[in-house]
């Protein structure tokens, strides 16, 4: 386990603010974050590569704040890679186990395997500007992991690749997790990726974590406004909570009364994520606490799904796939009805 104690360091420009975290052992955990946010400095501070101005760095219990990179046992892969330009793909990834002095006969079997785990065998003699990104990142990847770390650290590893070449490698990351039974730490400002990847998350705003937790806790149950439009929760409305029926709260906007099972009192924001909300042509029976008539106002086409914004009193953003939109012949201005579930309303 990763534990990090009030952690604080001051570079000017960028600041680390008393953070305090647990990663557990085997974890996929990834730091979420705008640029500036201080995601890559917590980082390097994890790997070794920074001494804090204050507090404490425990790796399975024990104490390495002061202690170098390479006695931390951690494997780091850089946004650019960072491979030798001069060193082969072989030499490269070699370059960990040369250092310890191993056996070159040992040394070719290790780096041949992962090679081949990596389906860059044919790459061996090449050198790094002969590559292309999604090469480049499977060679730093196998370069990181030939010294069997304990704990592999990733600063935006996806950042520069085409879609097609990152959602691949999604798919690689998932297998290395798997595989070598690591615990992962990654970096990105990118909440498509930590969905698809992450075990936990943490927010970062400014070099504080406002919020740490699961994907599901993140996405549904954002506690704060930072953190609710950072991660695409588009309606996000002011109101007034008080105590309802059946043990719900009802929010009064001002211009709607919306039931949320999340008990609040006072002041609050609320949040429901588009695709929580349904919609009919009619008034149909239905289970949910929240039902309003409205009419749409935009459409926007967003090839696979159809994005639409529905005035009810408030604006209200939800997304259809193109058949539902299709066999319910919607255009703006068109009186339709939405629905939502109590359970689909987040309150902070």
């Amino acid at each position: 386990m990763i534990k990090i104690e009030n952690l604080s360091k001051d570079w000017k420009k960028f600041k680390i603010d008393n953070i305090s975290l647990e990663i557990n052992d085997n974890e996929y955990f990834v730091f979420l974050g705008p640029s500036g946010s201080g995601k890559t400095m917590l980082l390097e501070l994890i790997a070794g590569m920074w001494s804090p101005d204050s507090g404490k760095v425990y790796m399975n219990n024990t104490n390495v704040t002061y202690l170098p990179p390479e006695k931390r046992g951690v494997g780091f892969v850089y946004q650019n890679y960072m491979l030798f330009p001069h060193k082969t793909v072989f030499e490269n990834i070699a370059f960990g186990l040369t250092l310890r002095k191993k056996e070159k006969q040992q040394i070719k079997i290790e780096v041949e395997e992962l090679m081949n785990l990596f389906g860059i065998s044919e790459l061996s003699d090449r050198l790094p500007r002969t590559l292309s990104g999604g090469e480049q990142q499977r060679t730093a990847l196998a370069r990181a992991l030939i010294i069997h770390p304990k704990v592999l650290l990733m600063d935006e590893p996806l950042s520069a690749l085409d879609r097609k070449t990152r959602e691949e490698l999604i798919q690689e990351f998932r297998r290395i997790h798997k595989k070598f039974d690591i615990t992962i730490i990654q970096v990105t400002h990118n909440f498509d990726e930590a969905l698809q990847l992450a075990d936990r998350i943490a927010i970062l705003k400014k070099g504080k974590i406002s919020q740490v937790g699961t994907t599901d806790e993140i996405f549904r149950h954002p506690k704060d406004k930072f953190v609710a439009d950072f991660v695409g929760s588009e309606n996000i409305i002011n109101g007034i909570a008080k105590e309802g029926i059946d043990g719900l709260t009802i929010v009064d906007t001002g211009n709607i009364k919306i039931e949320s099972s999340q008990k609040k009192i006072g002041d609050v924001h609320l949040t429901i994520r588009p695709e929580d909300i349904t919609l009919s042509n009619e008034n149909i029976v239905t289970s949910a606490r929240n039902v309003f008539k409205g009419y749409i106002k935009e459409i926007y086409d967003l090839g696979t799904i159809i994005k639409l914004t529905v005035d009810v009193g408030e604006q209200l953003i939800l997304v259809l796939t193109r058949k539902s939109f299709s066999d319910l012949e919607l255009n703006i201005g068109k009186e339709i009805y939405i629905y939502f579930k109590a359970t689909a309303v987040n309150l902070f």
